[in-house]
Formats: structure tokens, C-alpha cells, sequence
């Protein structure tokens, strides 16, 4: 049996660049993906099979979760396999940053002293981060040119200090309704705000540029210009001759003596259990995922679990609070060409209330409505008394649907707020097909993510009247989007309070590290991956110091 110098478990955002870094100065690495190895050639834009079939995630009839949910006064367990809600996001190589919007944000520094600055929030367990913004901003930086981001500065109130003054590849080309947006919010008094992305506007190595095929969320990118784990780092680490990387392999336990973590035990494609050893390993397959493996490795050193001398572990979950809207457009507002070009970015959010004098705010990106006919049509079945349509009536609705209006969406993302109520857990009556425990999610939310999420909202809908948007429509909700996961294995510098010390490091366990989001005590008020990208770069550069 080989022994490596890091075993990595996962191969998404928190993964590849502990891969990437590594691999570049000669140390044997080993990724264990649960997922199959795909690649742009395997890649379409086939809506029944990546969104309808969902071909890259589990059946959840043999691999699913059990979601606790607060209802009439007690709290109830449902598995996924009923409700048919998935959190998994991606279980190929490159995990869910394969299928990702790109939509990339810094974290402000007052999200790293989220306490201080606002002080207690009643029901909430937010605290310090245990680094600043100065510690993370050269890694945000390294991000854009390494992975790649495109974008331009936006300059208002709460733009965060940047060492450079553009990003490393110029803004995506724009759908024509940003000039109504922009003149709409230049009416307002709002900042229109320039969102950068993570899909790059130029060639870079083995990756091509954006060509704006109109797929873009929940596809894998068939170009190479979204910039995913695989096709940014793990091709150029393959590349070393220092990577290896065994898919098909799901990791369901660790061993581990007092002081280390000795083996990972994983299953193959075809059932056979395997085991690996490495002098060090790294955990980054996905917050939920990542607790439960800790909470099933417990052993007599660590009996309610691996890590987890401070009963800390699988709580304080975090996701990203709000909801959605949308607005109509006709060719009353923008001639129809314009109206109806495919495929360019929309590319603008409000950030002015990211921050507020009395309350952490958030923000509202736009977006046009994705794509997906299939999806579009199923919505336009049924008549406004909710009876089904057919024949002629069907296709007159369609027909006007697909050609005469264009659907303005945004989403709002606020902090969530960490709480005692929001905790992944296993449960030994719930079991995959593999006969491990599954994880058992608690969703609890604080009243203060619904009241953010209304405030911003409005922002959105005055933005949406001004620019002339027909039938508005709004959802703010208290449960989560399920691929934004972080928490569970906080960082801090006091072992009874959390599970990593400042470098993602296990306080027990010194040869052990976790970097996808798991480690996030509080999640900022945007999308987490540039966080988590930014903090795994930060982390192979401790661990290049102690190998």
C-alpha cells in the first residue's frame, strides 16, 4: 500500500488549490473523489440530463439525508428520498464548483468581526473569525489570477481594500437590459454594482474563454472558462506527475490514534472497502459531508467523534439566508432585439445595505431567468385557476411566454445566522446503501435572516418598478438554498470552543486539516466559494511550512 504525503478527501474549491499548491513543490498527493472523472468533451447542455435526471449526484433512494424541520411545535424528520430536496451538489471531480454561477465576492472586514462590530444577536451564536481581511486579501487576489475572475471595480461605500485595482481578466460581455438597470438605480440614487465572475474572458492555458451558451448555472461549463477545482487546478496539478486521483471512492471513515489520523477507509465503485494512509489529510468534501464523515470516525481516543473534544463539531451550520423575486419585461421596456439576445451576462447587484448603522445587511444580485425550456414549460401548464392546459390554450401560452417577455430575477443573500439550531448530527437509523449513517440535518433559522431578507427585497422591487417590470413577484423564506453550505467545524484559537485553530488545523488532531467551507464561524452576506478558495490557498501555505 502507497503511502502519501497528503490524502485529500474531495476535490472542489477547498480542495484543488491544497492540490495545485503541493503538488508544485514535489509532494505526493492522493484525491479521493466519491464522484466519476468528467471532463469538457463529456459535458453538454442537456437540460434532461444535468438538471432534470440529475446525472452527477446521488440517487437519493440510496444515498440521501434527513432534514429536521420545526413544525406544529416539535421538531420532524424527513429523508430526502421523500421530499425529493438534495443537498448534494456535484459528486464528480471538481465537486460543485463544476456547476456553480461563478458569482465571486470578498468577504468585507467587518465580516470578520461580525461580533464586534455589531455586537450580540439574540438566538444567534456569531463570533470573530480568528483572521482579519489583511490575512485573507493577497489569497482573494491570488484567486483572480490563479483560478481566474472577470470583472470591473465598482467603486461605492463599501468597496473592500484591494491590492490590485482590476481584476485579472476583463468584464464578460453585457446583456443590453444593464443599461435600463443602471439608469434605473442612477434615478434611485443606488449604486450599480459590477459583479465579477469566476468565468474568465480570455484564454487561459488548457481552458478556453466564455462563448455565452446561455447554460451556464447548474451546467458544467463545456469551454473551460468557469472556473471550477478541476478545470483550474487539478489539470495544471495532474500535470506535476505529483497528483493521483482514485474517483469512485467514498470515504465513510478515519482512524485514527490520540494524536493523528492514521488511515481513510473508502468504498469503490464496486463495493470493495480500501484503505490508504498519508502523513497528513485534508477534509474538503463539502460542509454536511464533512461533519458527518468526523461524527462516524469516533473511536475510543474520540468517542462522540473524530475532532471532537469540543462537542463542537457538526454545529453552527451556516447557509445563506433570503430569497428570491422577479419582474417582466416586454418590448414596451426594451426593443426586442435587445430584449431577447441570448446568452450575455446580466452582471449587477445591489451592495449599498451590505452593511447598515443598525444591522449587517446583504445583498441582491440580477439575473436573467436561466435558460431551461423544459423547466419554463412545465411552469406554464396550468391555467390562472390552476386547472391543466392543452391543445391549442397550451401552446398560445407558450407561444407568448417564449417570445414576447423576458424574465428579470434577483436573489437576496443575507449572513446566516449561526444558532443552536442548525447542526448537522448522524442518526444509526438512517442508512446509506453502503450502511453508514447518514446525515441528519437541522434546519433552524434566526428571525433576523427573514427580517434582513425583507428589507433588501424592497431595495430590489423599487429597482424592478423604476425600470418598468410588470407582475413583480417576491419569496423571502427562512429555509436555505442547499449548495451553499459552510460551518459545522468552525476555526478559532480556543479549543473548547471550536474545531480548528486558525489554519483550518484540527486542534486534536495536528495532522489533520479541513478547508472547504466547514470552517466559516459566520458566512458573510454573498456566495461562500471565493472565501473558500482564498482560505485554501492561505492553508497549503501554512502546511508547505510543516511538512
Amino acid at each position: 500500500m502507497m503511502k502519501y504525503d497528503i490524502c485529500i478527501i474531495g476535490s472542489g474549491a477547498g480542495a484543488g488549490p491544497i492540490a495545485y499548491e503541493l503538488t508544485k513543490i514535489g509532494k505526493k498527493v492522493l484525491i479521493l473523489e466519491k464522484g466519476p472523472i468528467y471532463s469538457e468533451k463529456d459535458f453538454s447542455k442537456d437540460e434532461i440530463a444535468f438538471v432534470r435526471r440529475n446525472i452527477i449526484t446521488p440517487n437519493l433512494k440510496d444515498e440521501y439525508h434527513v432534514i429536521e424541520e420545526f413544525i406544529d411545535g416539535s421538531w420532524q424528520k424527513f429523508p430526502t428520498y421523500e421530499t425529493g430536496w438534495s443537498f448534494w451538489n456535484g459528486n464528480i471531480l471538481g465537486g460543485s464548483s463544476n456547476f456553480m454561477s461563478g458569482y465571486f465576492h470578498r468577504l468585507k472586514p467587518n465580516d470578520f468581526r461580525l461580533k464586534t462590530s455589531y455586537g450580540e444577536i439574540k438566538g444567534a451564536n456569531v463570533v470573530d473569525w480568528p483572521v482579519s481581511y489583511d490575512d485573507m486579501e493577497p489569497y482573494y487576489t491570488k484567486v483572480e489570477s490563479e483560478v481566474g475572475v472577470s470583472g470591473k471595480v465598482t467603486e461605492y461605500k463599501h468597496l473592500e481594500p484591494r491590492s490590485k485595482k482590476e481584476y485579472a481578466y476583463s468584464a464578460l460581455e453585457e446583456h443590453p437590459i444593464v443599461k435600463l438597470f443602471d439608469k434605473s438605480c442612477e434615478e434611485l440614487n443606488f449604486s450599480s454594482y459590477k459583479v465579477p465572475r469566476a468565468i474568465i474572458s480570455k484564454p487561459k492555458d488548457n481552458r478556453n474563454a466564455c462563448y455565452y451558451s446561455n447554460y451556464c448555472g447548474s451546467y458544467p461549463c463545456t469551454s473551460g472558462a468557469k472556473g471550477s477545482s478541476r478545470a483550474s487546478l487539478l489539470v495544471a496539478a495532474l500535470k506535476t506527475g505529483n497528483l493521483s486521483i482514485k474517483a469512485d471512492s467514498f470515504v465513510y471513515k478515519l482512524d485514527s490514534d490520540k494524536a493523528k489520523v492514521t488511515k481513510a477507509y473508502y468504498f469503490t465503485k464496486e463495493g470493495q472497502r480500501k484503505e490508504v494512509e498519508a502523513k497528513l489529510f485534508v477534509l474538503a468534501a463539502q460542509a454536511v459531508e464533512s461533519s458527518r464523515l468526523l461524527l462516524n470516525s469516533k473511536n475510543e481516543y474520540f468517542p462522540n467523534g473524530l475532532s471532537n473534544s469540543s462537542n463542537e463539531l457538526g454545529k453552527n451550520m451556516i447557509f445563506t439566508g433570503g430569497g428570491i423575486g422577479s419582474g417582466e419585461f416586454d418590448e414596451s421596456d426594451l426593443p426586442k432585439d435587445e430584449l431577447f439576445t441570448q446568452g450575455l451576462f446580466v452582471n449587477r447587484e445591489l451592495k449599498d445595505w451590505y452593511y447598515t448603522k443598525d444591522f449587517k445587511g446583504g445583498t441582491v444580485d440580477f439575473l436573467l431567468e436561466h435558460a431551461n425550456p423544459i423547466r419554463r414549460a412545465n411552469i406554464l401548464k396550468y391555467d390562472d385557476n390552476g386547472n391543466l392546459l392543452f391543445g391549442k390554450a397550451l401552446q398560445d401560452k407558450l407561444y407568448k411566454n417564449f417570445t414576447t417577455k423576458r424574465v428579470l430575477n434577483f436573489e437576496v443573500f443575507t449572513d446566516w445566522m449561526p444558532n443552536d439550531n442548525c447542526f448537522v448530527s448522524v442518526d444509526e437509523k438512517y442508512k446509506d446503501k453502503y450502511g453508514i449513517p447518514v446525515a441528519n440535518i437541522r434546519i433552524g433559522a434566526n428571525k433576523q435572516d427573514v427580517k434582513v431578507g425583507n428589507f433588501l427585497a424592497k431595495k430590489a422591487i423599487k429597482v424592478l418598478k423604476q425600470m418598468g417590470a410588470k407582475n413583480i413577484d417576491v419569496n423571502i423564506s427562512p429555509l436555505p438554498s442547499a449548495n451553499l453550505q459552510a460551518g459545522g467545524c468552525r476555526f478559532g484559537d480556543d479549543p473548547k470552543t471550536s474545531v480548528l485553530n486558525k489554519y483550518c488545523q484540527s486542534h486534536d488532531l495536528k495532522n489533520l486539516f479541513v478547508t472547504d467551507g466547514s470552517f466559516m464561524p459566520t458566512g458573510g452576506s454573498v456566495p461562500h466559494t471565493w472565501t473558500i478558495y482564498a482560505n485554501s490557498f492561505r492553508v497549503a501555505d501554512y502546511i508547505k511550512t510543516i511538512l
